[in-house]
């Protein structure tokens, strides 16, 4: 899945290198009270994708912060209403295994032809 992320960002940033490369444009943009700016046209592109995106992933943050806080304070709650929790009994010690040195005879494959 990790390769497929890094892929789909690979793929992306040479869609946009080859866009600005294609498009080295300089654009002029009336600006207020007669002011001109001469802007490279992929620059200006970037810049209002990024200045469009910034308020929305503002937003998302915020509410994956809210609710993650409610959903904390939700199970902290849940947790109380349980009650404490039981402690484990501690499990009984067990005898070290004790390998044998030299297998019985019954344990041994012997081929059917050998008597």
């Amino acid at each position: 899945m990790q390769f497929l992320r890094t892929l789909f960002w690979v793929v992306i940033a040479v869609i946009a290198v080859i866009f600005a490369t294609r498009n080295w444009n300089t654009v002029t943009i009336n600006l207020w009270g007669g002011l001109q700016a001469d802007v490279k046209l992929p620059m200006l592109i970037f810049g209002a994708f990024f200045i469009g995106l910034i308020p929305p992933w503002i937003l998302h943050r915020t509410t994956r912060w809210t609710l993650r806080r409610r959903l904390e304070s939700a199970e902290r709650a849940l947790a109380e209403a349980r009650g404490p929790a039981p402690i484990p009994a501690a499990p009984a010690p067990q005898a070290p295994n004790i390998i044998e040195a030299t297998p019985s005879p019954s344990t041994i494959p012997v081929p059917p032809a050998v008597s």
